[in-house]
């Protein structure tokens, strides 16, 4: 028996636990993909009247516009800033070309930065994460609540040592998702063992769509961002439906709110180890995990079991 009363079927010898890590080609791409091509600062709107004079070679976006804009609203930008943990009290998004804040004094490029961190944005790294922060400028430091973080910008990260990203994005990542799983085991199917337990190099695969992807053997679907109903369909096609029989291999495990949308869901390979995704970053890697590990992080939801029907 699991956790929460759950019964588990084909329990037997666990595999060992395992550390993985992205390959240099994925840091790479990591490297140049995280820091959009535009810097985006989130603003209150008393702050306008602090940058009234230099606001003539930006965007100013209101915060519902730029919310519900195409341009603003792919996945790499989502992830990059963070937008889900943004204040509420940001009202108003500049948008600028790289060097525009190299043109700031630094008593307002220091404010901006300040502000930033105050709204919660993301691209801000504890400057612990640098091996040598030497090669940090000053210019992009901030210091709040005693903790000193860098306030990255597409100009100052560019020219950043390589090796120096290289330590620093690595050390972001696993502030993500740790690197530990377990080995894939032998009878997993083929299509996940080319997954499990590796990095991507895009944003956007979620949980949803690496369950869908291990259920239906669709290769393309494992990089999409998949939504609850979207989901719940892609169960359906697939001929499978809730059941409350004890968990087995081969089920697709889901956790579900109080008004019945999904939360996460996994695929049970076998013996209490799933085929898992944590997020839709490229810092959250496909995994083989146990089911102890799921439990806990998801077990303010109710758990759901849905079940290919062979009939």
């Amino acid at each position: 028996m699991g956790t929460n009363g759950i019964f588990i079927r084909g329990v037997g010898k666990v595999k060992m636990m395992i550390e993985i890590e992205p390959t240099p080609e994925q840091v790479h791409k990591w490297i140049n993909h995280i820091i959009p091509e535009r810097d985006l600062f989130f603003i209150e709107e008393k702050d306008l009247k602090t940058f009234a004079e230099n606001l003539n070679e930006v965007l100013v976006i209101p915060r519902e516009e730029f919310f519900n804009h195409t341009s603003y609203n792919q996945v790499q930008l989502v992830n990059s800033y963070i937008y889900w943990n943004i204040s509420r009290n940001a009202k108003y998004i500049l948008v600028a070309p790289p060097n525009w804040i190299t043109n700031l004094t630094d008593l307002k490029r220091n404010e901006l930065l300040g502000i930033q961190v105050k709204m919660r944005r993301g691209l801000i790294f504890p400057s612990s994460l640098f091996a040598s922060r030497n090669a940090i400028t000053k210019e992009y430091t901030v210091l709040d609540k005693e903790e000193e973080y860098v306030v990255i910008q597409n100009d100052m990260w560019k020219k950043l040592p390589y090796t120096m990203k290289e330590h620093a994005i690595k050390e972001y990542a696993l502030l993500w998702e740790n690197w530990s799983c377990y080995e894939v085991p032998e009878k997993t199917p083929i299509h996940i063992k080319r997954y499990a337990n590796k990095f991507s190099i895009e944003a956007g695969s979620n949980c949803l769509s690496a369950t869908l992807f291990a259920i239906t053997q669709n290769e393309w679907m494992v990089s999409e961002w998949v939504h609850p109903e979207t989901f719940l369909h892609g169960l359906k096609q697939a001929n499978y439906s809730l059941t409350d029989d004890q968990i087995s291999n081969g089920d697709v495990v889901a956790w579900v709110d109080t008004d019945g949308v999904i939360q996460h869901a996994s695929y049970h390979i076998g013996n209490q180890l799933y085929f898992n995704k944590n997020g839709q970053t490229f810092f959250n890697p496909w995994k083989v995990i146990h089911w102890d590990q799921l439990n806990t992080e998801w077990n303010q939801y109710k758990v759901r079991v849905y079940r290919l029907n062979y009939n």
